[in-house]
């Protein structure tokens, strides 16, 4: 599947949400016309989904405004938070290749009547009424509070080329403009949503309480010089809902520097512990028992000037929990329990401590956005490594935000529409909710394996533990170009491949390819990534692998009836007197974990021999 399919796939699932009422979304199978314009609106389903965190099929719907009439506005948000309402125009394309190269047509952006619906305008230019969920949008835009701080911005959907805000506005009537075309959908709706981390925290508002808080409102501020910048730390104690409520909304995406994904921390023989403690004592136990929560900020702000006896909030800009994920996890879920009860009593009058820390920016360097990103990015690094030394944290999980294994998920994914699984759990939301195929997550161990075996030792791919290999000397040895990934993908199609043959077999069809299947697949993988070049189309990839791999298996026996009779061998490979009979020891499986593998695949030409 390309990344193409995988959103048809994410469509068709948004589809089936819709309520059996609405039956513009359930078309015959065989009605093509009516399964077209169903996912159209699922589209702009995902993009409510995917920018706004509009998680309900009704709850979107709800802004949708396609139809008869619709003054060439498609969809609407109000966005209470950035003070912006926004206008969606939007043109889902029904095949691969019009999708990523058809644009929308200029006519289509210059029938948007955006200025005559904010104006209150019932009809449009021809007299024609507008249909009622403008009318409805009208009333909704008429009521909001304080509209005159607010911002007015068209969406455009689909591809277009002209992408300077200045020629926008022309199309668009004069107001503001964002393209989202086929590639940021790509990017920004599509792997955001099958990995959890769509809908970005910007900006989050947590309610503080002040009772039996002492001295400067309950919290304890201090600045940090550090050779990367300048840090102040906020310490607080935040109400274990407020809490529970951010990662049960937010999930991976207030989770990108943290070693563990939202569902990877599932497993973490610690949580019943805590949910034990949240939900056995009404006293407030859970303060001095958790070592607390740590977040990181771009701007952190508190007021309690609000309105409220002993009341505060806590404001934190592009907030990012880098330790603590495991507590914060537990009550996201103690969370949802409550929602499905409607009672929230468990969380009353008990708080957890919460750190947050938030970089200050040195303008006095004039130092490029680039440079303070780094800078940023590395501060974060060593600050998750400390934090998380008090937990059980892996070493494959302590390499997961590495630069270069993002930029192998990233280029992955945009090359092949697979998805490079850099962290336990990490693509759950997709799977759970039938996105996409287990088939297209590569696991991060197996992919090491392969990287190892295709680096020249197909011994240490199958013997060392993961421990060993992601320790950080290995980490680097074998994970140190950025175009790699390209290699390693060809090598993992071949795994993928040998899986296949596998399942069609057999007892491993010994017969056929002696051990190669059983305990040689990463030694396979060091022979058929021969054949890669940089030169070979990506499209080329899984039908070169195929041939290159049938070649190898065919002769995998004549290569293991050699290696039988080599003396460096003879420590796999023996006979020995037992009473009156010779038995012959045939021990493929430390073979293909010992000492000569390597040397042995070295040596024997796959290329030549019959």
């Amino acid at each position: 599947m390309n990344r193409y399919d995988t959103l048809v796939k994410i469509l068709d699932e948004l589809r089936k949400e819709a309520p059996i009422e609405y039956k513009t979304y359930h078309p015959e199978d065989t009605n093509i016309e009516g399964l077209n314009k169903a996912r159209s609106k699922a589209f702009i389903h995902l993009f409510l989904k995917g920018m706004y965190g509009i998680e309900g099929f009704e709850d979107r719907e709800h802004y949708i405004t396609d139809g008869s009439y619709d003054g060439g506005i498609d969809a609407y948000y109000i966005n209470k938070e950035s003070k912006e309402i926004v206008f969606v125009q939007s043109k889902f394309r029904t095949n691969e290749k019009n999708f990523e190269n058809k644009e929308i047509d200029y006519d289509e952006l210059l029938s948007m009547d955006v200025d005559r619906v904010i104006e209150g305008e019932e009809i449009d230019e021809d007299g024609n009424s507008y249909n009622n969920k403008i009318l409805k949008m009208q009333k909704e835009i008429q009521e909001v509070e304080d509209i005159g701080r607010y911002k007015y911005k068209v969406i455009i959907l689909a591809n277009l080329k002209e992408k300077r805000s200045k020629n926008i506005k022309r199309l668009t009537g004069g107001f503001s403009g964002d393209v989202f075309n086929f590639e940021r959908c790509y990017k920004e709706l599509v792997f955001p949503v099958v990995s959890g981390c769509f809908f970005n925290a910007e900006e989050i508002r947590i309610n503080l309480s002040l009772t039996n808080k002492e001295g400067n409102e309950g919290r304890i501020g201090y600045t940090v010089n550090t050779e990367l910048s300048d840090c102040k730390i906020l310490v607080t104690f935040v109400p274990l809902i407020e809490i529970a409520k951010i990662l049960y909304r937010y999930k991976n995406s207030v989770l990108k520097y943290n070693p563990r994904c939202f569902l990877g921390l599932k497993n973490n023989q610690v949580n019943p512990q805590i949910a034990n403690t949240v939900k056995n004592k009404s006293t407030n136990e859970f303060a001095l028992f958790n070592n607390g929560i740590t977040i990181l900020s771009d701007d952190t702000q508190i007021n309690s000037q609000v309105a409220k006896k002993d009341r505060a909030q806590l404001i934190i800009t592009n907030p990012q929990i880098i330790n603590g994920g495991q507590t914060a996890f537990t009550l996201s879920s103690l969370y949802e329990e409550c929602i499905f009860n409607d009672n929230y009593s468990i969380f009353n009058e008990k708080e957890v401590l919460v750190k947050i820390i938030t970089f200050i920016a040195d303008d006095q360097n004039n130092e490029n956005a680039e440079d303070i990103k780094q800078k940023k990015l590395k501060l974060i690094e060593n600050l998750s490594h400390a934090t998380n030394e008090q937990s059980v944290v892996s070493e494959m999980d302590r390499r997961s935000n590495e630069a270069l294994l993002v930029n192998y998920q990233q280029n992955i994914y945009r090359d092949f529409g697979l998805f490079l699984n850099r962290k336990q759990g990490e693509f759950y939301e997709g799977i759970n909710k039938n996105y996409i195929e287990k088939k297209q997550i590569i696991d991060l161990s197996n992919f090491m394996r392969i990287a190892v075996s295709i680096s020249g030792d197909a011994k240490k791919a199958r013997q060392s533990s993961d421990i060993v290999l992601f320790r950080e000397n290995n980490f680097k040895q074998y994970f140190k170009n950025e175009k790699d990934y390209k290699k390693y993908v060809y090598g993992y199609y071949c795994y993928q491949y040998l899986l296949e043959i596998e399942k069609q077999e057999e007892n491993y069809g010994m017969d056929k390819y002696g051990n190669a299947l059983r305990y040689g697949k990463y030694a396979v993988i060091n022979i058929v990534s021969r054949k890669f070049s940089e030169d070979l189309d990506i499209t080329e990839y899984e039908r070169s692998v195929k041939e290159a791999t049938d070649q190898t298996l065919g002769k995998w026996i004549i290569f293991e009836n050699q290696v039988i009779k080599k003396q460096a061998n003879k420590d796999y490979f023996y006979e020995y007197q037992e009473e009156n009979n010779i038995k012959t020891i045939y021990n493929f499986d430390g073979y293909y974990k010992g000492k000569t593998i390597n040397k042995d695949l070295k040596e024997f030409d796959f290329d030549t021999i019959d």
